[in-house]
């Protein structure tokens, strides 16, 4: 009798905790607050009351976004003024941005957050229709820069799940200056030939996490910039694209170093780079450690594994100089593929800072179902297991010898 009066009593309990929770889930819908879902009319203003109102609740707060297609311009969810932190804006529709790519192109970012606090972006699609602003750019025309479709910055405890972001205009997703933020399940695309159109990038940010999605784009599937650590990217299905990048690194002189990244579990089809280090051939002080790659597939990659320090387009703002970003303890494990290019792995690297503590740990690349080939430019490390091509790691003893 006394454990059925418990049941009772949990039950009891639990459900009027569970209706509670969801009486008090308060729930904004942009088409009762004037947006339309034709595509043509702006409904920014909508999207504004919204959040203003769920950030004067009380309680946590969804903004809802209907099917339809909703036409916003520029637009900034700022966190200074929110109260609320514990707003989710569930997206059944899809987010267009202006037809003519100079309403926004200028603005840096199109959908911008900033100082928010448990903020969650749950589904829906993001189209920032940058087709004719990838043309300009193309023609080599006097362009607008472009506006980054979703940044979030100086930001904590964000949640993006199940988002799609295609034809941004510059970079698909921003995370800066943030801390603990967790992106899932997202599908982001580009034509390969679209111009600067990175799909994710990091910077300035610590607890990241990227899980489960597939990107396509024309520049970098995952870009990583200064000042990023404890960084965790798994099951990404990437390409086209420039592969997975941490860099361009070293362009000034005072930059926050890169550390505590994991890469894996991850594929890479007729990408230009599986994953790449980039820095600037400039003096910096900035810093790549603690970096583990682990269980990728190259398809036809063209530089399946590269690290490159003489990083220097065009030959401009970088003659006849040499990177001063340090790099070392980077594992490569359990990658295997094919290469697009007889040189598989390389590693370019300082000459004023060499690359140590590399370790390559069965690798095995092949280039036309034959051998591959592997170049190495002061670069020491150590390998285990099978790996192929051969390594051309010199070791730490070569390097102390070096240096006397």
């Amino acid at each position: 009798m006394a454990s059925l009066v418990s049941f009772l009593a949990f039950h009891f309990l639990f459900t009027f905790f569970h209706y509670s929770s969801l009486a008090a889930n308060v729930n904004y819908n942009i088409q009762n607050l004037g947006a339309k879902p034709d595509g043509k009319t702006d409904s920014t203003e909508a999207f504004l009351r919204a959040w203003t109102s769920a950030c004067a609740s009380k309680h946590p707060a969804t903004i809802y976004v209907p099917p339809g297609r909703y036409l916003i311009g520029a637009a900034t969810f700022a966190g200074e003024s929110c109260n609320n932190p514990a707003i989710t804006i569930r997206i059944d529709g899809t987010l267009v941005a202006p037809s003519n790519y100079n309403v926004i192109g200028n603005s840096g970012n199109w959908v911008k957050f900033e100082r928010v606090t448990g903020v969650s972006v749950i589904g829906g699609t993001l189209d920032g229709r940058g087709t004719k602003l990838w043309a300009c750019k193309n023609s080599g025309r006097n362009c607008p820069k472009g506006a980054t479709t979703l940044a979030f910055y100086n930001s904590n405890n964000i949640m993006i799940n199940g988002l799609s972001s295609i034809n941004s205009q510059k970079f698909h997703i921003l995370i800066d200056g943030c801390s603990n933020a967790k992106l899932v399940g997202m599908k982001v695309f580009a034509p390969g030939n679209s111009p600067n159109t990175d799909g994710i990038h990091v910077e300035k940010s610590t607890g990241v996490t990227i899980l489960n999605s597939k990107i396509g784009t024309g520049d970098d599937c995952v870009s990583i910039g200064p000042g990023t650590s404890n960084l965790w990217i798994e099951n990404i299905a990437c390409g086209p694209g420039h592969g997975i990048s941490i860099g361009s690194l070293g362009w000034v002189l005072q930059e926050p170093g890169v550390q505590n990244v994991t890469v894996k579990s991850s594929s890479f089809t007729g990408t230009q780079n599986g994953v790449r280090v980039k820095t600037w051939a400039r003096p910096s002080n900035g810093f790549v450690k603690y970096v583990l790659f682990q269980h990728l597939v190259m398809v036809n990659v063209q530089n399946p594994i590269i690290v490159d320090q003489n990083y220097c387009p065009d030959h401009h703002n970088c003659p006849n100089q040499v990177s001063g970003v340090k790099i070392s303890d980077i594992t490569y494990q359990d990658i295997h593929g094919s290469s697009a290019t007889e040189i598989a792995t390389k590693f370019v690297c300082s000459k004023q800072n060499p690359c140590n503590g590399i370790t390559l740990e069965d690798v095995n690349l092949t280039y036309k179902n034959g051998p591959a080939k592997s170049s190495c430019i002061n670069a020491f490390g150590k390998f285990f297991g099978l790996v192929l091509p051969n390594s051309c790691l010199r070791n730490i003893l070569s390097l102390a010898k070096r240096r006397k």
